[in-house]
């Protein structure tokens, strides 16, 4: 798996002259130290710049874009911090002439109820309703901590500086994203129709590449190549491979070579794959462990070309720094309202199972003969937190919508084939009964986290997508 990056935050502190200024200094003390405990980088004006390095008229305001302007590229997002009540205008100011387009956190610093004097009183409590109706005004999205004072070294604070971490990366992760889309969609799948029209709105481009053309430039790769071969011991090391014939190694091994080699060619960051049942037929292997390593990778492969999956499965890795996987809501669990069996057949990554083993796809060995499908990661998926996600293009509305929520999977005795496991869901009744009325497909993404909330905010403050969470938010 892929390390995740260091944030970098561009930090405005607000402060207004009628109120204690020197809660100003402190305050942006306090904040570049909780930011740099969560492991994260702190962008800030220094006292040089500005009186305390905060912000509070135009020209602190002018200053202080220009100084994210600088670091623009660095910026994952920017926090305001208010120590005292703040000006809501410099705030705003700040915000609007940066012209970043990042998400933003309101943090305010509680009072003490014991210091309530014009020396020490802060009223942020008050300053920071000011200033999130500033940027209502100037049309610029932003994020709210849990509670409505917090302060910067306090518990709430740091899970909230989590879960906007994980915010930030998912906004910055798909901007400008490619994804690739290997194969045309199985006749037999039309619930994975989707518009790459409306994906390109969003700023999300599709490139496609036909299946004839990876045949053929896996028929023109020499046994001995070296991307190949390195290809080759490359799966061999991820997964046990014993009683795979040595030709249906081989022919993974080109097939991930000539796909890596595609996707750094055109630039594209993850992919969605064509392989019922053209795949085993015409080439004799099923893609299955080439697309759980990309996905291990943190590179998420979707099958089916469900192109909408793979960037479901992308927002979540990009929000927990683990892998994804691409799922079936499949079948009951028993009686268990609440409990039911996800499954594939399966490309899921190493990380989500007990144990994994290499072997071939049981559905298509009927149609297709077993000698044609070997190349499955067979295996339990192991217990653990869940997050779950769904967005796709409503292409009738011409909108993005789609669901996330949490759960857990479980060790709830499973007896089957492929890559299953046992999820627990709060109200799943509920949830099973949306999606159908909504129209959503069987296929969801997951992810072995608790970032579910952090995808509906990036979803619904900042990608301007319609998100439903599952089974309530507050917000």
């Amino acid at each position: 798996m892929t390390a995740q990056r260091t944030m970098t935050y561009g930090i405005v502190v607000g402060n207004r002259g009628f109120f204690p200024d020197h809660l100003a200094k402190t305050g942006r003390e306090e904040m570049i130290a909780a930011v740099e405990s969560a492991g994260a980088k702190a962008l800030v004006l220094g006292p040089e710049d500005s009186k305390y390095g905060a912000v509070e008229t135009y020209a602190d305001a002018a200053h202080c874009a220009d100084f994210f302007k600088k670091h623009r590229d660095k910026i994952d997002g920017i926090i305001v911090t208010l120590p005292n009540f703040g000006d809501e205008r410099g705030v705003a100011d700040a915000l609007r002439l940066s012209g970043l387009h990042v998400p933003v956190l309101i943090q305010a610093t509680p009072d003490r109820s014991d210091a309530m004097t014009i020396a020490t009183r802060r009223d942020s409590f008050c300053g920071k309703m000011s200033a999130c109706n500033n940027l209502m005004q100037y049309g610029i999205p932003y994020s709210l901590t849990t509670l409505h004072t917090e302060s910067p070294a306090s518990a709430e604070f740091k899970a909230d500086l989590e879960w906007f971490a994980a915010v930030c990366r998912i906004v910055k992760g798909l901007k400008n994203l490619r994804i690739g889309s290997i194969g045309a969609r199985p006749a037999a799948f039309n619930t994975v129709r989707y518009s790459e029209r409306i994906l390109e709105t969003h700023g999300i481009s599709v490139e496609p590449i036909d299946l004839s053309e990876i045949f053929g430039r896996i028929n023109r790769m020499k046994d001995t190549d070296d991307a190949a071969q390195a290809k080759l011991a490359a799966i061999k090391s991820y997964v046990s491979t014993l009683g795979i014939p040595d030709a249906a190694l081989l022919k993974m091994a080109k097939l991930g070579a000539v796909i890596d080699g595609w996707m750094k060619q055109t630039h594209v960051t993850i992919s969605a794959v064509q392989c019922w049942t053209s795949m085993e037929e015409f080439f004799g292997v099923v893609p299955c462990t080439i697309m759980s390593m990309m996905s291990n990778n943190l590179i998420p492969s979707a099958c089916e070309v469900d192109v909408p999956g793979t960037l479901s499965m992308y927002m979540l890795a990009l929000a927990s720094g683990s892998p994804s996987a691409l799922l079936d809501w499949n079948n009951n669990y028993g009686s268990h309202p609440d409990k039911c069996v996800c499954f594939h057949c399966s490309n899921l990554p190493k990380h989500f199972f007990k144990e994994v083993k290499m072997d071939f796809q049981e559905i298509i060995a009927g149609t297709v003969g077993k000698e044609n499908t070997f190349g499955t990661c067979v295996g339990r998926v192991k217990s653990g937190a869940m997050s779950f996600a769904r967005y796709s293009t409503d292409d009738r509305r011409g909108v993005m919508r789609g669901y996330t929520g949490a759960g857990k999977f479980t060790d709830d005795p499973l007896e089957t084939f492929g890559g299953a496991g046992v999820a627990e869901i709060p109200q799943l009744q509920k949830l099973l009964r949306y999606i159908c009325r909504e129209g959503f497909e069987h296929h969801v993404a997951a992810n072995f986290s608790e970032v579910s909330k952090g995808v509906h905010e990036a979803a619904v403050r900042y990608l301007g997508w319609e998100s439903h969470y599952h089974p309530a938010l507050e917000d």
